[in-house]
């Protein structure tokens, strides 16, 4: 059951955050464009993924199912993804050099509504 809320989890964070990705490029570009790779290093992307999926249905999704509703699921979801993201921003911003104050908002909130919605789809799907 746990590698099918994986599946079901990944799939929905994956569709979610790849229109975010390529609408929101150019401004990701214009704001960290002197920092980025010219390729993606997919390798530590992938693992990115896998962890943090693990990270969704342990800390948020299981709870959730284990005896609360969708909006249980939403909270925990969205409480993760504020930490993580807050996290890697914040960090990002007390240690490099011009890291902008807009993506550290921008990604905190948009690492709370991914990871809340997605975190919601795994609920729907196995409540």
């Amino acid at each position: 059951m746990v590698i099918l809320q994986f599946l079901v989890v990944a799939a929905a964070f994956a569709v979610i955050d790849s229109v975010w990705l390529k609408t929101m490029s150019r401004f990701y570009r214009r704001k960290l464009g002197h920092l980025m790779a010219v390729k993606p290093h997919l390798g530590y992307a992938v693992v990115f993924y896998v962890l943090y999926i693990i990270g969704i249905v342990f800390f948020a999704l299981r709870p959730a199912l284990d005896g609360g509703s969708w909006l249980t699921a939403l909270g925990y979801g969205a409480a993760l993804g504020a930490f993580a993201y807050a996290t890697y921003d914040l960090t990002n911003a007390a240690t490099l050099k011009n890291w902008p104050l807009a993506i550290v908002v921008v990604d905190i909130v948009w690492g709370a509504f991914l990871t809340g919605l997605a975190t919601v789809a795994g609920w729907l799907v196995f409540h």
